[in-house]
């Protein structure tokens, strides 16, 4: 049986708009026949307004109809278009490109020496990357730490510029908040730096003698 959106708000609706059997109610909405019972004498979900399952596209007249002529009958939901749009959209794993994974390690540092306060797990979600990596790259022993240089993830293509933006913010808010715990003040300003003024940046000059 499909999920029932409401299943409450819409027992009481076939309460009130049906002659179904608590059961059959029951049956279709999830419920304990007692429970519908008590919809119906007005001791359970009085504060709650019917919601009709024709309307919101999860039962048809025709199969309430049917049901109503045999007692024994147990009803069918359909697909609910609404519940549909209601569900969560799960995100795909992000896909880098072949041509693109090599520009990976260049964003990794632009990350490590603009934004430390991004957390290694936002990183990885954003460039499709791993921890491992995000650590080589830190501590200067992945393979091609000579050639790397922080560009930054837009310039690169591998996130919008949107998305750059909303992990930076939640890292600054958090970071923010942790200091207001400490006691820590910081100076206002913004925390994300035009994407002109650190593309293609080379490590700097202490980085460079390190």
């Amino acid at each position: 049986m499909a999920d029932i959106l409401m299943p409450k708000a819409t027992a009481v609706w076939l309460v009130d708009n049906t002659s179904l059997t608590f059961e059959q109610i029951a049956d279709f909405c999830g419920l304990h026949p007692l429970e519908v019972k008590g919809i119906a004498d007005g001791e359970v979900a009085r504060d709650i307004r019917g919601a009709d399952p024709i309307a919101n596209g999860q039962l048809s007249r025709e199969e309430i109809d049917a049901a109503q002529k045999d007692a024994k009958r147990r009803m069918t939901a359909l697909k609910s278009r609404h519940a549909e749009h209601l569900k969560p959209a799960k995100k795909a794993p992000r896909y880098t490109p072949v041509s693109r994974r090599q520009d990976r390690p260049d964003a990794i540092a632009w990350f490590v020496r603009n934004h430390p306060e991004v957390p290694d797990s936002q990183i990885s979600r954003l460039l499709g990357t791993t921890k491992a990596t995000i650590d080589q790259v830190r501590n200067r022993t992945h393979w091609n730490s000579a050639n790397i240089k922080p560009v930054d993830p837009v310039s690169l293509g591998l996130s919008t510029q949107l998305e750059l933006d909303e992990i930076v913010r939640k890292a600054a808010e958090k970071r923010a908040r942790d200091n207001a715990r400490k006691g820590i003040v910081e100076p206002e300003g913004p925390t994300l730096e035009p994407a002109a003024e650190t593309t293609a940046e080379t490590w700097s000059d202490e980085d460079d003698a390190a």
